[in-house]
């Protein structure tokens, strides 16, 4: 079996890893930024189905990262996501992440208003009175707040980052979300994560030089 493995230089992983799916895409390309943030997800997940199941609104990944290059702040509705962004990265272009879900008052709050941390999370993200992406890859109940956030005119996202995973409303909570007037990227279906979510602001912040002259 060792006579199979391929030698590749630690350094040379990730490139070796999208020269291969980019192989098995078959000669299938997307403009950028989108083709970075599909292979980054079929990258961060080894599942295909990404290049099938992800859906940009127009100019959606474009927006992402020019709004990363002003210094846009990300909040996540996971510590796992929040932890898989760049946040070096992300701190070049004068961003912050962050991620509420661990604070004392947002769980006391959702307790007494019988709703989850993840809803208070997005409402302390609206009132970061900023510009701000948000990436939510385990929530459903965090997009159905951000649209009514949306409705509501509290807050105007730069992006959505809509990729919770799961059974109960996730499905029906992307759907809503991609009818919410903001630019979002959304795998549709039940796939997603606190990975990929992550994943695709990470696609966004490695392309940022390039893609920004789309």
């Amino acid at each position: 079996m060792l006579d199979r493995i391929e030698i590749v230089k630690p350094t040379e992983i990730e490139k070796r890893s999208m020269e291969i799916i980019a192989e098995e895409l078959n000669g299938r390309t997307w403009p950028e930024p989108e083709f970075s943030v599909i292979k980054r997800c079929i990258h961060t997940s080894a599942d295909f189905d990404y290049a099938d199941n992800l859906c940009f609104s127009e100019r959606a990944a474009v927006l992402g990262v020019e709004a990363l290059r002003r210094g846009a702040a990300v909040v996540t509705d996971t510590r796992m996501a929040w932890s898989g962004i760049n946040k070096k990265k992300l701190s070049e272009y004068g961003g912050e992440a962050f991620c509420f879900m661990s604070d004392e008052d947002v769980a006391e709050e959702a307790k007494q208003r019988g709703c989850t941390r993840a809803a208070v999370c997005m409402e302390r993200g609206a009132a970061l009175n900023r510009e701000v992406i948000f990436a939510v890859g385990n929530a459903p109940t965090a997009l159905i707040r951000l649209y009514e956030l949306i409705q509501e005119g509290k807050v105007r996202p730069a992006l959505i980052i809509g990729a919770p995973v799961g059974f109960v409303n996730v499905v029906e909570a992307k759907e809503l979300i991609m009818t919410a007037g903001v630019p979002y990227i959304v795998p549709r279906g039940r796939k997603g994560g606190s990975n990929i979510a992550a994943a695709i602001c990470n696609a966004m912040l490695y392309t940022g030089v390039q893609a920004a002259v789309f």
